[in-house]
Parts: structure tokens; C-alpha cells; sequence
């Protein structure tokens, strides 16, 4: 007898905390967008230490990743190559729905950095070393390599994939303060986005992911499924 009702139930059962944490993060990073509203053109004590900490600690080459985070987070690369990109390889590797979440997450991601930087329209450190758009918080770059993370560990659930995932968060937001673009905070508020938004987003397609995963590459169901 299959137990393919079991699984739908366990996938069902998914849902709700994929949305509660999705949307516990997107509340933290309104909040702490309006908290930064709120206080005005005053940054955080962190904000303020961690920027003139790097401003006194320019090395060429973190000057270049800087630069080169900044190209693959950014501008028409992350615009375009990314989220297309993506889904063009999971579409070849025949991962229809797949491909679907991964670029509704990067759309609804990038929707809501742009609705809260219009929101708060928060000013960048004088210092910034780079051109940039309107709005510091919350750093775009970084919520994009937070959702990308996510994603990924979405449809490839591997502890691997948390170990990669972090540590191109983590790059990313070091990237955006080393060029001043950001404030610290900003890339809090951009890792809160990415992660949320990619969480909300999953939440939708549980149940088709769940029967893509359990189909293989030729379309035939998986032995347990049989």
C-alpha cells in the first residue's frame, strides 16, 4: 500500500512553520527598519564602531572580493543571471516547480527590499566607496545571497548546504560594510528579508516540491513511492 498520503500529510504539516518563521523575520526586519525611522539620521553604536573599523583597515585584496561581491550581488547580474540562471539549470535537471519557487523567491525578496528601503529610505555611510541605489536598509545584495542560501537549502536539504549557504551571507555582508555601502544593521535587516521572504515563498509550494522530490529525473516514481 503506498504511503504517499502520509508523505502529502507530512508536507501539509510543513507549512505552518515555514510561514510563522518566514514571517516572524519579515516582522523583525520592519521592525527594525522602523526602529531605525524612528531614531533618524542616528546609526547604532555597533554601526558606527564597526565603519570606522574598516575605514582603518583597507587591504587591496578584500578591496577586490569586495568589488567582485559586489558585481555578483548586484546590477544586472543578480537581476538576471541568478534568478534565470537558476531556474534554467533546475528546469534542465527537470524540476519545473523547483525552478518556480526559486524564482518566486528571489521576486518576492527583492519586492520587499525595495518596499522597505522606499519605506525607511535610510541614509549610507558617507564613506561609501561604491555607486549605489536609494535606500541603506535593508542591504539588497545581502538579502539576495540570503535567499539564494535558503533556497538552495530548501531544495536540497543538506547540512552542506547551511555550512555554503552561511558562509555567502556572511561574505556578502562583510563586502557591503568593507565599501561603506551599508551600515551594519542594514545587512541584518537584508539576511532577515532573504531568509523570510525564501520561507513565506516554500510554504506555497510545499506540496508540489514535495512530489517533484519524490519522482526521478525520467519522471518515474521513486521506489518507496511505488
Amino acid at each position: 500500500m503506498s504511503d504517499t498520503p502520509k508523505k502529502a500529510d507530512a508536507a501539509a504539516l510543513r507549512v505552518v512553520p515555514l510561514v510563522v518563521t518566514g514571517g516572524v523575520l519579515l516582522l523583525l526586519a520592519a521592525g527594525l527598519g522602523l526602529w531605525l525611522f524612528v531614531r533618524g539620521d542616528q546609526p547604532f553604536a555597533i554601526d558606527v564602531w564597526w565603519n570606522s573599523l574598516l575605514v582603518d583597515a583597507w587591504f587591496p585584496a578584500l578591496q577586490a572580493i569586495s568589488l567582485a561581491m559586489n558585481f555578483l550581488g548586484g546590477g544586472w547580474f543578480a537581476v538576471l543571471v541568478v534568478p534565470i540562471g537558476g531556474a534554467i539549470i533546475l528546469i534542465l535537471l527537470r524540476k519545473p516547480w523547483s525552478a518556480a519557487y526559486y524564482i518566486a523567491a528571489q521576486a518576492v525578496s527583492a519586492g520587499v527590499v525595495q518596499i522597505l528601503k522606499h519605506t525607511f529610505g535610510r541614509a549610507r555611510p558617507e564613506e561609501i566607496a561604491i555607486l549605489s541605489d536609494y535606500g541603506s536598509f535593508p542591504s539588497g545584495h545581502v538579502a539576495g545571497a540570503a535567499t539564494l542560501a535558503t533556497a538552495l537549502f530548501v531544495l536540497v536539504p543538506r547540512v552542506g548546504m547551511i555550512v555554503v549557504g552561511a558562509a555567502w551571507v556572511f561574505l556578502m555582508a562583510f563586502s557591503r560594510t568593507y565599501l561603506h555601502a551599508h551600515w551594519l544593521s542594514d545587512t541584518l535587516g537584508g539576511a532577515l528579508v532573504g531568509v523570510g521572504a525564501a520561507l513565506v515563498v516554500a510554504a506555497v509550494f510545499v506540496r508540489p516540491l514535495e512530489r517533484e522530490r519524490r519522482v526521478s529525473p525520467r519522471g518515474h516514481a521513486a521506489d518507496g513511492d511505488r
